[in-house]
């Protein structure tokens, strides 16, 4: 993920929204890669793992509790599953060789879970969202919600965090 980007995001909604074209945009590279690009997809993938993971990490650190408390528990509560789900599918992928059949499939059935997740929070969160939160107390989360990023992409590899946050949904 470009970081200028999610630094100069007005808020966390944009912010969020940013990522989420960001994600966009490395599975469609994926999957102009073709059959034979097995290193390449392999480094493709690893990136879209550790921007889905950076992106989870921060929604359920920071933007889902934040929003919890204005009454939006039930998006979150299924938003959380639906990351529970797309980290099973990124931890499955770790093991998995890029040049084995299953993986292009697997791939796009991440690239399926992540495009209904973001169509969700896109259509109904964000909404929601941008009425119980003023612009002050989204550009706050946005800060708090960089800073957290900043520090897992320090620290590298913030895939290889996925597979020990597979057993359940995080609570809120």
């Amino acid at each position: 993920m470009e970081r200028n980007a999610k630094e100069n995001a007005t808020d966390a909604i944009e912010m969020l929204k940013e990522q989420h074209r960001e994600v966009e945009t490395m599975f469609k590279k994926f999957e102009a890669l073709g059959e034979s690009a097995s290193k390449s997809k392999q480094g493709l993938f690893e990136q879209i793992a550790d921007a889905l993971a950076m992106h989870a990490t921060i929604e359920e650190r920071h933007f889902y509790p934040a929003v919890k408390a204005k009454r939006t528990e039930d998006i979150l509560l299924e938003a959380l599953e639906e990351h529970l789900g797309i980290k099973r599918v990124i931890a499955d992928l770790m093991k998995i060789d890029p040049s084995n059949d299953t993986f292009d499939a697997k791939v796009k059935v991440l690239k399926e879970q992540v495009e209904h997740h973001v169509k969700e929070e896109e259509s109904d969160l964000f909404p929601k969202v941008r009425k119980v939160l003023d612009k002050a107390e989204l550009k706050e989360l946005a800060t708090v919600m960089q800073q957290t990023q900043k520090m897992l992409m320090e620290k590298g590899d913030p895939r290889k965090a996925v597979p020990a946050e597979t057993r359940q949904a995080p609570s809120l």
